[in-house]
């Protein structure tokens, strides 16, 4: 399977960005810290041990910037230390500052700072963390400023509200992501099963119909034989069903087309169709290439190949087909007309109840893969054709228009 083909489940992280501004919080509040000590400090008691604090505390702070910038740095050690350091300042505050700033209710020693701890323990755990880190640093203050005042109480809430708000956002964003990941998974691992299922449809399916059909025109051992593949065909087609969201197959499978798988930038898709000409299959293209990147072209082809098989099997092998090639520029059209006695009404449901999914899977699974569309139109005693729209991607229009 080409590197196109492949689904990629894309990893993201929500969180990513809330630990770059931590990152950038704490940088920042530092400055503002140290900016309103040296405004200050001439009001302190003890400007030496405050300055010294808050010189540990720019220290602690680039040195550990690492920490901060992801979930996985920022272990629960780590979280402990940084929240050590915030509760030191903080308790340290009456010791260097004088009794009539700490009951005026001036900013303790580190002020705002130590909202960033709490923060680093609400995006790493949760609104949980968030609301025992932002209790225990309110209890703190209360006991850093000796009684609980107005100003205490508005900011011990605020904290505990912002802190615990942004844990909560945290883990629904978790929550989301991981089932979006999930999906992601599921849906990747289910183009991937339709893709094996077109493919056991497009040869093993084919071969075992065959069998079946060859049997029971020469008959004798030949008649066991085919009764035997076709069993094995109906067991086959119910494991592919079980094994495949939307089961597989239709009633044979479609002619492989064999397709270089290098890694040229584009495939000229009337030159691939073209090998379908025959003695009851017309192909009509423009004069110029219809390209199309390799992968799509590939699919195309094969999707034409069902269908062209369905005429064999269903209008005979004295039906006519024409396959039509248009270059609308953003997109390719692509129509497969038969003149057989067409489907009767309810045919395709009937099949897809019996696990016959060709045209579900080998036609429109194809197409839907490709981001395109597969209608297709029958009228009994009329015929049936099948349209096909391939979109462009902007690399393939570019080349085609020399952009």
């Amino acid at each position: 399977m080409s590197r196109a083909a492949r689904p990629q489940v894309a990893r993201m992280s929500v969180e990513q960005p809330l630990w770059r501004a931590l990152t950038w919080y704490r940088v920042l509040v530092l400055g503002y810290v140290l900016t309103g000590y040296s405004v200050a400090v001439a009001d302190y008691v003890h400007p030496v041990a405050a300055g010294v604090f808050l010189g540990l505390l720019a220290v602690w702070t680039l040195v550990t910037t690492p920490f901060v910038g992801s979930a996985a740095r920022c272990t629960k050690r780590f979280l402990l230390a940084d929240l050590g350091v915030a509760l030191t300042g903080i308790l340290l505050t009456p010791v260097v500052d004088s009794h009539a700033r700490v009951v005026a209710g001036q900013p303790t020693l580190v002020g705002i700072w130590s909202a960033g701890p709490v923060l680093a323990f609400a995006i790493k755990g949760g609104w949980r963390w968030a609301a025992a880190t932002s209790a225990i640093v309110g209890v703190s203050n209360v006991v850093e400023r000796g009684e609980v005042t107005q100003g205490n109480v508005h900011s011990i809430v605020l904290l505990f509200f912002i802190t615990t708000g942004i844990g909560y956002v945290v883990e629904v964003a978790r929550s989301s992501e991981r089932a979006l990941a999930r999906a992601l998974q599921i849906d990747a691992a289910t183009r991937e099963r339709e893709r094996l299922a077109r493919d056991i449809h497009d040869s093993v399916l084919q071969v075992l119909a065959m069998v079946q059909r060859r049997g029971g025109e020469i008959g004798g051992e030949a008649a066991e034989l085919g009764r035997l593949a076709g069993e094995q065909e109906v067991a086959l087609r119910a494991l592919v069903s079980s094994a495949s969201a939307p089961p597989p197959r239709d009633e044979r499978g479609a002619e492989a087309v064999e397709v270089p798988c290098g890694e040229e930038e584009s495939t000229d898709l009337a030159a691939l169709l073209g090998r379908y000409t025959g003695a009851r299959v017309t192909v009509s293209a423009p004069a110029g290439p219809v390209p199309l990147e390799p992968y799509a072209a590939r699919q195309v082809a094969a999707a034409v190949g069902a269908a062209l098989d369905n005429v064999r099997t269903h209008a005979g092998g004295q039906a006519h087909a024409w396959i039509l090639v248009e270059d609308e520029g953003g997109e390719v059209l692509v129509s497969v007309r038969d003149d057989g006695p067409g489907i009767p009404v309810g045919r395709l449901a009937a099949a897809e109840r019996e696990g016959r999914l060709g045209v579900a899977q080998s036609i429109r699974g194809r197409l839907r893969d490709l981001g395109g569309t597969a209608e297709l139109v029958s009228v009994p005693g009329q015929g049936t054709e099948v349209e096909l729209r391939i979109p462009r991607t902007r690399r393939t229009t570019d080349e085609r228009t020399g952009r």
